[in-house]
């Protein structure tokens, strides 16, 4: 199990296109590829764990992919049954979406995954789909990976989620694009919409009214995607953490997604006192451009609406928390508990070492700003708890057990954390 030792920062600035490429939309890119006619090429493709993974798995779904180093060409087969297992790593996304896009295929499909992955809930995707016709099972009636789908006839639905999830929206899309009818599915809070604008830059036939979204079956192959990934905002959102701590310090990140439903740590970030300003360069699929952060004093602050939106951040979030005036409060956020670590607790537990008064809450926490300090804290193979504490590490030093699990989403997270300070 490797550690890893972080230094305090002294001030500094710095330019970056070199953010890891958006992890969701990567995803995606490989997955919507197997439903579309032609070639899709797709550049700057995130090579992390999770995501090569996924590519693997629509290899093994009979695409045919090639990859010069710049550019990943996929040409889709149709989906065809496997003769492997199929192995999603460490990704949620991953699975939860690959049940959908695979419950109405002809064939028999097993997911599984790593050991952390295995032990996450899955029954928010499988009991929905099996409501509406899919053959699916798992360990604990279907809520834990193996998982084993069986592809079936889909019937049309009328489904209103209990949670804002992307992953349970996009799973319930993907498997609507060949039900045998029109079908709607509802949300309580309007999630990521990667899926939606993807599939309809495609050709699908979806419709978006608020928190509704409508989705027709299927009558052609989709168009192929021609795709730049962008930089991935919540990965772009640990350095902002970093320059908004330190003080004296600025960050520019290039070439990232400006998506509403992408940037509201950001947002939070700005509220909290730090510098922020966004310029748009492009708009296609999603709109991209850049982020600008630069250090100020941050205050206390309450979050307890669009969680969704920014729910991966909010560990990162919270070591900005742990650095400001005044005692911050994430709330509604019991999501939390269901990805590759319990975050409410694995979060109050390190910040508790790390001297930081917190309470802890079934849906959130309370983090009482302070003093950082120095301490040796375990990640739980959790990838966005062990790159929080390692931004913590700039104001006080810290040491981070178990950080390979960093690859699944940022491979050159060091790379650019050693332009902040000294790392070994």
């Amino acid at each position: 199990m490797m550690r890893v030792t972080v230094y305090p920062a002294k001030p500094f600035a710095f330019k970056s296109d070199a953010i890891a490429p958006d992890k969701s939309i990567s995803h995606r890119c490989a997955m919507f590829a197997l439903l579309a006619e032609g070639e899709s090429r797709i550049e700057n493709f995130l090579r992390a764990e999770d995501t090569l993974n996924t590519l693997k798995i629509v290899r093994e779904l009979g695409a045919d992919i090639s990859d010069d180093g710049v550019t990943i060409t996929i040409k889709s087969n149709g989906i065809q049954e496997p003769i492997e297992i199929l192995d999603c790593g460490n990704s949620g996304t991953g699975m939860r979406l690959f049940c959908g896009l695979l419950s109405s295929a002809q064939g028999h499909f097993v997911l599984t995954g790593d050991e952390y992955l295995k032990r996450r809930p899955m029954k928010r995707v499988t009991q929905p789909l099996r409501d509406i016709g899919a053959r699916l099972d798992g360990r604990m009636n279907g809520d834990l990976a193996p998982l084993s789908i069986r592809g079936a006839s889909l019937k049309a639905f009328n489904y209103e989620s209990k949670i804002a999830s992307a992953q349970v929206k996009s799973a319930m899309i993907l498997a609507a694009l060949r039900s045998d009818g029109v079908c709607t599915f509802k949300e309580p809070e309007l999630s990521r919409d990667h899926t939606e604008r993807m599939l309809l830059g495609m050709g699908a036939h979806l419709e978006v009214d608020g928190l509704e979204t409508k989705v027709w079956p299927l009558e052609k192959p989709l168009a192929p995607l021609t795709l730049r990934v962008p930089a991935d905002p919540s990965s772009a959102f640990f350095f902002a953490v970093a320059a908004a701590i330190t003080p004296d310090s600025c960050v520019v990140i290039e070439g990232v997604t400006l998506n509403p439903t992408r940037i509201e740590a950001f947002k939070v970030l700005e509220r909290m006192g730090a510098n922020i300003t966004y310029t748009l360069r492009d708009e296609k699929y999603e709109p991209i451009g850049d982020i600008t952060v630069t250090y100020a004093p941050l205050k206390a602050v309450t979050v307890e609406e669009n969680i969704s939106w920014l729910i991966d951040e909010l560990p990162a979030l919270s070591i900005a928390m742990a650095c400001a005036q005044g005692q911050s409060i994430i709330k509604n956020a019991e999501e939390l508990r269901v990805k590759e670590s319990d975050r409410i607790k694995t979060v109050v537990d390190n910040l508790n070492l790390c001297g930081i008064e917190t309470q802890e809450y079934p849906d959130g926490y309370a983090v009482q700003g302070g003093a950082l300090q120095k301490a040796v804290v375990n990640s739980y193979g959790d990838h966005r708890i062990a790159m929080s504490f390692l931004i913590a590490g700039l104001k006080c030093g810290m040491e981070v057990e178990d950080v390979e699990c960093i690859n699944t989403s940022f491979p050159n997270f060091f790379d650019l954390l050693s332009q902040c300070t000294k790392v070994t």
